[in-house]
């Protein structure tokens, strides 16, 4: 069967290894080079722990007192948009606690599924990405950052993520002995893992191009020929190539390349940056999110620590804001007081845009309006945490096999 993927990130790229293991023609088409997409800067996390949305009871107040702080790490750009408005009306419709308690499992299982599949591939001969299963710290600084981290401490305990516990400040700079930690405490999510996302990425190119997958890059996808119900071909600006199935896993350019099949796809891009210290003269030896900072910290393929954080809903073509990078550079100074990190030049400086939906849940499985259209974006800020659980669930659909988990809270008409 011939099977074009829309997006060379690594949602589209996991998707791609399932595929062409199960012996189907598969193109990978996108408008780069695949070489600096979000699937490079992000944090490396591979984290179960991150079962709870972005859509959550209180984020819309906290985004509008964060609003006028050019150093905060939720923004959201206003402007007049009705993508903005209609994506902005149902985000605030469901941030609500039940939300919540509903997307927990979901977003639970699709984790663990994806990090089984990284387990599977790091044991494996064709990769090599500096996998590690050593955990994720939350480090709080306030009684309020310590009840939050403790709420969520119970709430991963009904989820069956056992192996999660409470640290006292003694016992989390016990872990970190390399360095001075000023916080109160921590949460500690053994069952989190991390990888070198620019190891992955370059490795599963190589892997597909060996493959036989025809990897297109510097084409943009401008159209599609369709017959009744099936996209029959996918049109680029200099070739139509004929397909049998869709994958769309575009990314924050998704809802544009629906818009051309008559979906109106609420999802918006949030841009995040990141800096990497490439020969680090500091050494942590677990990843870590600030809770009241909202920045990521990750040691990386042994002698690199990289910085990240912030959730920037603009436009795709709004100039980067270099201001937050330095707030991300204030978050890590408090905890990590030895750290003397200062802004790097521009050039230095990563950024990308992640594809948020407008509940926090990811838009995977066949759509309604097409019956060879696999939809697969929407990730927002675990994109790499979910990619081959999601590859590996398209794979599933697209062989109409039984499906490793169930997929209905990420049907990509839900808000239909």
């Amino acid at each position: 069967m011939k099977i074009t993927i829309i997006g060379g990130g690594v949602i589209g790229l996991s998707s791609a290894w399932f595929l062409s293991n199960a012996g189907h023609e598969v193109t990978v088409i996108d408008k780069t080079d695949m070489q600096n997409n979000c699937s490079y800067g992000n944090a490396g996390y591979v984290c179960p722990s991150h079962f709870v949305p972005l859509a959550t009871p209180g984020i819309v107040t906290q985004g509008l007192k964060w609003m006028w702080n050019p150093k905060s790490p939720f923004y959201v750009q206003p402007r007049m948009d009705i993508n903005l408005i209609k994506w902005g009306w149902k985000f605030m419709q469901v941030a609500t606690e039940q939300h919540v308690e509903k997307a927990a499992i979901p977003l639970r299982d699709i984790a663990l599924l994806s990090q089984y599949w990284y387990e599977q591939w790091d044991q494996s001969a064709e990769f090599n990405f500096s996998y590690q299963h050593k955990g994720l710290l939350e480090i709080f600084k306030t009684n309020k950052g310590g009840d939050k981290c403790k709420a969520l401490c119970d709430k991963a305990h009904q989820l069956g993520l056992l192996d999660t516990t409470m640290l006292t400040k003694d016992e989390l700079q016990s872990l970190e002995p390399q360095t001075e930690i000023d916080a109160m405490g921590a949460l500690f999510f053994k069952c989190d893992a991390h990888l070198y996302p620019n190891k992955l990425m370059q490795q599963l190119l190589d892997i597909l191009a060996k493959k036989g997958v025809n990897l297109v890059k510097g084409e943009e996808v401008i159209g599609f020929e369709k017959q009744g119900k099936k996209i029959t071909g996918v049109k680029t600006n200099t070739t139509i190539y004929p397909t049998d199935e869709v994958v769309l896993s575009s990314g924050s350019w998704s809802r544009e390349l629906a818009a051309k099949l008559n979906m109106d796809l609420l999802l918006m891009p949030g841009r995040g940056y990141s800096i990497t210290l490439e020969n680090s003269p500091y050494h942590i030896n677990h990843p870590s999110v600030l809770v009241e900072g909202r920045v990521a910290l990750t040691p990386m393929d042994g002698n690199k620590i990289r910085f990240g954080g912030t959730m920037e809903i603009t436009s795709t073509k709004t100039p980067p804001r270099m201001n937050r990078v330095q707030g991300i550079v204030d978050a890590v100074k408090t905890v990590y007081t030895q750290f003397d990190i200062a802004l790097p030049p521009n050039e230095k400086i990563w950024y990308g845009y992640r594809p948020c939906s407008a509940d926090g849940l990811p838009y995977i499985g066949r759509t309604n309006q097409w019956d060879n259209l696999i939809m697969a974006t929407g990730h927002a800020m675990v994109g790499l945490s979910l990619g081959a659980g999601t590859g590996k669930l398209v794979a599933e659909i697209v062989e109409g096999k039984a499906l490793s988990m169930d997929i209905s809270p990420f049907h990509p008409n839900r808000f239909d």
